[in-house]
């Protein structure tokens, strides 16, 4: 019986039957479990390597080590060694744990989704000048095709990038660049915004550069100046923008479109914050 049914048996009343069901029906969509053969089975499948040697032995672990993980049972599908020390596992299983997505916590688009168009007449009557925006890879990250797919002209998911956007200027200083060396372009270019991309994830990296970065153009701008920070990658969490300092962290299956919109909506946003406090 449903929270609300047995508030209504309590006082004695019905409950409207189309209610109940809506309630019923949000409630099975609000606790789920994994799908794998048949709806609702649970059935779950985890790769992982293990620092040994492949053997029977090896194999055993990797099903205990699943079983730890809560699947149960446990088949190990593939082993591969991986070198003399290493061996690489598939285990396919079942999971008892229920998800809760009215529990998930995302960063929703708080903002309008803008034609190129759009966002060219936006910049031109707000700011009367193009928008700046620099733009690479920080630290030892070599991996443009992050921030190419947005700045590039040819961009991402058939949506040309920021270099196709006439009231933008886009600075693309690719990879390994250095925060000192970003800043100082920053300040150069007089820029409005800066993105940074970070795709080499080991030992969190990505973090540290970030947060690297951050501190520098803190300490480099007066807060009123600072330019929009903005960082994007495939191992971000989008609802780590202020552990990290910066003002939006953007995840994979990004589009241009999306970025172009959101650097809009908050300097014409900020530009009207400061003409109001100067009347």
């Amino acid at each position: 019986m449903t929270s609300e049914a047995s508030a209504a048996s309590q006082r004695g009343g019905k409950t409207d039957p189309g209610r109940r069901a809506g309630t019923r029906e949000r409630s099975e969509r609000r606790l789920l479990r994994p799908y794998g053969d048949t709806t609702g089975d649970g059935m779950v499948q985890v790769s992982f390597t293990l620092p040994m040697a492949h053997s029977k032995v090896a194999e055993g672990a990797a099903a205990q080590l699943a079983n730890k993980m809560g699947i149960d049972p446990a088949l190990v599908v593939h082993a591969k060694p991986m070198g003399p020390d290493f061996t690489f596992f598939v285990v396919y299983g079942r999971v008892h744990h229920l998800v809760d997505p009215s529990a998930v916590e995302v960063v929703e688009r708080d903002y309008p989704l803008l034609t190129p168009k759009e966002v060219n007449a936006s910049i031109k009557q707000a700011l009367r000048r193009r928008l700046v925006v620099v733009g690479g890879c920080i630290g030892t990250d070599a991996h443009t095709v992050g921030i190419d797919a947005i700045l590039n002209i040819k961009g991402f998911a058939g949506e040309k990038g920021l270099e196709y956007y006439r009231e933008l200027k886009v600075v693309n200083l690719g990879a390994q660049v250095s925060v000192p060396d970003l800043v100082a372009r920053a300040v150069e270019e007089r820029a409005d915004a800066v993105l940074v991309s970070q795709v080499v994830t080991q030992r969190d990296a990505h973090l540290l550069n970030t947060r690297e970065m951050s501190a520098a153009f803190r300490e480099a701008f007066p807060a009123e100046r600072r330019p929009l920070l903005v960082v994007g990658g495939p191992r971000f969490d989008e609802t780590m923008a202020a552990e990290l300092g910066v003002d939006r962290v953007f995840t994979r299956g990004t589009t241009p479109g999306e970025v172009a919109s959101f650097l809009v909506h908050q300097l014409v946003s900020q530009r009207a914050t400061q003409r109001g406090a100067s009347r």
